[in-house]
C-alpha cells in the first residue's frame, strides 16, 4: 500500500511528551506556524502597495507598505509566544456507551504572568471550546469525541492551537495526553431477560420487590409487569401506579452469558449491558457471569460499575496488556 501524506510527514512532525506526572509542557521547539489565509492575504496585499510605492515614488505609500508588514512580522512573535510555556493536565472522563460522545477534560495551566487569549484544543474536525487563560491560572478545557465500540478508549493524539492576536497566523502543537475513557457495550432494546431466579433469605426483606405481601404503591416505571399495575386507580383518572410486594425474602436475579440465545458476542454483550441497567432500574439483586468472570448477587450503583466494566473489558484485556 501506498503511503499516505500524513504517513510520510509523521518523522517529522515533532509534540510534546507527557512526564512522569502525565502533564504536558509546550517547548519552543514544539511548536509550528504557518500563516492564515487573512494573513495569506495581507501578505499579498502588502506586496501590491510595495510594488506600487516603488513605481509611483509615494513616500506616503512606503509608510504605509512598511508599517502593515512590521504588524506582519509581530504577529507572528505574539502568535507562537501564546502558546508557549502552557502546561497540558489530563483531568477526567466519564465512561459513556458505545455511540455516545466522551467528553475528555484536560486542564491548561498558564504558569507566566501574561494571559493567554483564544487557546483552542482539537482533534482532526473535532474542536473544543475557545477559551482565555489568565496569568498564573487554569483552565478545563473539553473535547468531545464520538464513540465506535466498547473497551477502552485512550485520548488521541490532540493538537493545541491559537490564532491570537490578529488571526494572521496559527500556530499548533501536537500533544499526547495520558488519559482514557471506558466505553460500555451498547445497550440492546428493552425486553425480558432469560434469566434464573432463585429466592433467598433477608434479614431486611425484599425491599419492595417481592411477591408474597403487598405493601404499597409507586409511579410506573418502563418495564413493569402489567399485572402490577393499579388499574382501578388508572381508571379514577389516577395516574399509573405500580403495586409493590414485600417479604422476607429476597429475589436474585442471575444473568448468565450461556442463556443468552445470540450467537454473536457483541449482541449478547448488548443485550446483558441492557439487562443490568433494567434490573438496576427496578431494584432487584442480580449476578452476572459471563466467560471467565463470575460477579456475585447484589445492587447499587458500585454493582451496576462493576458489571459494566467486565462487559465492557470482555475479551480485550490481552489486547490491551
Amino acid at each position: 500500500m501506498t503511503p499516505s501524506l500524513s504517513q510520510w510527514l509523521r518523522p517529522f512532525q515533532r509534540h510534546a511528551r507527557a512526564d512522569a506526572q502525565g502533564g504536558v509542557v509546550i517547548k519552543p521547539r514544539s511548536i509550528y506556524i504557518l500563516p492564515t489565509r487573512q494573513g495569506l492575504l495581507l501578505a499579498l496585499v502588502i506586496l501590491l502597495m510595495l510594488v506600487g510605492s516603488i513605481n509611483y515614488g509615494s513616500n506616503l505609500g512606503h509608510l504605509a507598505t512598511f508599517f502593515l508588514g512590521g504588524l506582519w512580522l509581530i504577529s507572528i512573535l505574539h502568535t507562537w509566544r501564546n502558546l508557549l510555556g502552557l502546561r497540558l493536565q489530563p483531568y477526567r472522563v466519564a465512561s459513556v456507551f458505545a455511540g455516545d460522545t466522551a467528553e475528555f477534560q484536560v486542564m491548561v495551566e498558564n504558569p507566566s504572568q501574561i494571559p493567554r487569549y483564544a487557546i483552542q484544543i482539537r482533534h482532526r474536525k473535532e474542536q473544543g471550546e475557545r477559551l482565555d487563560i489568565p496569568g498564573s491560572d487554569q483552565m478545563m478545557f473539553t473535547l468531545p469525541l464520538a464513540t465506535r465500540r466498547r473497551g477502552p478508549f485512550p485520548l488521541p493524539r490532540i493538537t493545541l492551537q491559537s490564532t491570537y492576536p490578529l488571526g494572521l497566523f496559527r500556530a499548533w502543537t501536537y500533544a499526547d495526553i495520558p488519559l482514557e475513557c471506558l466505553v460500555y457495550p451498547k445497550p440492546a432494546e428493552r425486553g425480558q431477560p432469560p434469566i434464573t431466579t432463585a429466592y433467598q433469605p433477608s434479614g431486611q426483606g425484599d425491599r419492595g420487590v417481592g411477591t408474597e405481601d403487598f405493601i404499597g404503591l409507586r409511579p410506573f416505571r418502563s418495564g413493569d409487569s402489567i399485572r402490577h399495575i393499579d388499574w382501578k386507580a388508572y381508571a379514577r383518572q389516577q395516574s399509573l401506579m405500580c403495586k409493590q410486594f414485600g417479604g422476607d425474602r429476597h429475589l436474585e436475579v442471575r444473568l448468565d452469558w450461556d442463556l443468552i440465545a445470540e450467537q454473536e458476542p457483541e449482541r449478547r454483550l448488548s443485550l446483558l449491558c441492557r439487562y443490568v441497567l433494567q434490573q438496576e432500574e427496578l431494584g432487584q439483586a442480580y449476578s452476572l457471569t459471563i466467560p471467565g468472570v463470575h460477579i456475585a448477587s447484589g445492587t447499587g450503583q458500585s454493582h451496576m460499575q462493576r458489571c459494566l466494566i467486565a462487559l465492557a473489558r470482555h475479551g480485550l484485556d490481552h489486547e490491551t496488556a
